[in-house]
């Protein structure tokens, strides 16, 4: 009896782990705009939670049943978000300002790959550069390491874009320019 009462908890752990997996990337992939692969997604995603909460549902007299569910819940969302991080879908663009102007900074970054557009600003203490770029979510971390070890005093800011459109830039990350660079 002992040993099927493991079995049953280790089924339901395992069971919301998967389902709140797949539930994390169904919403992470609504939200990029994916909304086929969400839904195919979705389809894993209810079967797992049927069978999960079918299984806790026919013994609520077991409290480790419910304690498994709760956290196989919580460990799926550390999971799920994990997948995500490794799958970085979509892309990032990074505000930088630089506080010396004169760095061959877009220079470097375009030699790498990067989108980048500068422009000349002023702030408090005097001139600088400012720069946008845009790149792939799974270069992010590349390339703050790149843009500190250029400049270590680089005001960096990043955010989403929700839609891009054209520029010369678009089409070669689709020809893997970038993907190409960054390997060297």
């Amino acid at each position: 009896m002992l040993s099927n009462a493991f079995v049953m908890v280790a089924i339901i752990l395992i069971i919301n782990i998967v389902y709140v997996s797949l539930s994390t990337m169904r919403m992470i992939l609504t939200l990029k705009g994916r909304r086929y692969m969400a839904a195919f997604v979705s389809m894993f995603e209810v079967i797992m939670y049927v069978l999960g909460l079918g299984l806790v549902l026919e013994n609520l007299n077991e409290i480790q049943n419910i304690l498994a569910y709760a956290i196989g819940f919580g460990i799926g969302v550390i999971v799920g978000t994990k997948i995500e991080e490794k799958l970085a879908l979509g892309y990032i663009t990074v505000n930088v300002i630089s506080s010396d102007p004169y760095i061959e900074f877009t220079r470097q970054l375009r030699e790498k790959g990067y989108g980048v557009t500068s422009w000349f600003a002023y702030g408090m203490d005097g001139d600088r550069l400012a720069m946008q770029i845009l790149t792939p979510r799974k270069y992010e971390l590349k390339l703050y390491e790149t843009i500190k070890m250029i400049d270590s005093k680089a005001f960096i800011i990043s955010y989403e874009p929700k839609q891009i459109h054209g520029g010369f830039w678009v089409k070669q990350v689709r020809k893997g320019r970038l993907f190409n660079q960054n390997k060297k």
